[in-house]
């Protein structure tokens, strides 16, 4: 799985924190109507990044332990949620998303922004699965999101964002519409003071997942329920997932 560097989370920190954001409310909204979500507020972060998604559940009271392979990231995280991890409500360790074990069970594990996308393969996808289930307790839910194949061939361009001074970032993305991985090179200045900037690169990877197969290697695992959705409407089951550029999975124990 890939691990972003230091340059990079910096970056990422400072504008692609919208995503989790906007996906914690429905995530929430959801979690807290099903049985675990009323009485379990223990919530695993799977890829938590420099911790957005966090921050939502920690707000809400929830005990939030988050896992990331980058420590570039973990760092971020750490200081944004400093104030929680102060009052023992928030945890944050370096773990690859397709091997790590942890003592305690929860009610809930994300993993958003199509994180899980960022393994190898299908082998690794379902190594993740099995460390989720033992992570979760009985009636929980595993909450994520993967881009499809329509929407990594909408990685085909190239995109230039100066909204601010603070950084200019470029991305261009490379994808065929039928190998199995999708790339995308992402690079730009950041300001570090003084009038002065500095370049970052960071080429990273989707692999395409067909999701009848990920609903295979869900219930190979041991899941009870297993559906498609969109973000808006978690609880609603998609007929046609690849059909949609991103979908998210819901599945309990």
């Amino acid at each position: 799985m890939q691990a972003y560097g230091e340059r990079f989370a910096k970056v990422y920190n400072l504008r692609w924190t919208g995503f989790a954001q906007t996906v914690a409310s429905h995530i929430l909204k959801f979690y807290e109507n099903t049985p675990a979500g009323q009485k379990n507020k223990a919530v695993l972060d799977l890829c938590c990044g420099t911790g957005q998604l966090a921050l939502q559940f920690l707000k809400r009271g929830y005990k939030v332990v988050g896992i990331d392979l980058s420590l570039p990231m973990l760092q971020y995280a750490r200081e944004n949620a400093k104030p929680f991890i102060e009052k023992g409500q928030a945890e944050f360790f370096q773990g690859d998303a397709s091997d790590f074990a942890l003592d305690e069970q929860f009610g809930l594990v994300v993993s958003t922004y199509d994180s899980l996308n960022h393994l190898e393969d299908e082998r690794a996808l379902q190594n993740c699965f099995r460390c989720v289930f033992d992570a979760l307790e009985a009636g929980g839910h595993f909450i994520f999101d993967l881009n499809t194949r329509l929407g990594l061939m909408r990685w085909n361009n190239i995109t230039v964002n100066a909204g601010d001074e603070e950084a200019i970032i470029i991305t261009r993305g490379m994808y065929d519409g039928e190998g199995d991985k999708a790339w995308m090179k992402i690079s730009g200045f950041i300001r570090v003071g003084n009038g002065l900037y500095e370049r970052f690169e960071e080429t990273v990877f989707n692999t395409v997942f067909d999701m009848e197969r990920v609903r295979q290697a869900l219930e190979d695992t041991g899941w009870r329920e297993i559906h498609f959705a969109r973000v808006q409407e978690l609880g609603n089951p998609l007929e046609k997932p690849e059909s949609e550029s991103r979908v998210f999975i819901v599945a309990r124990k």
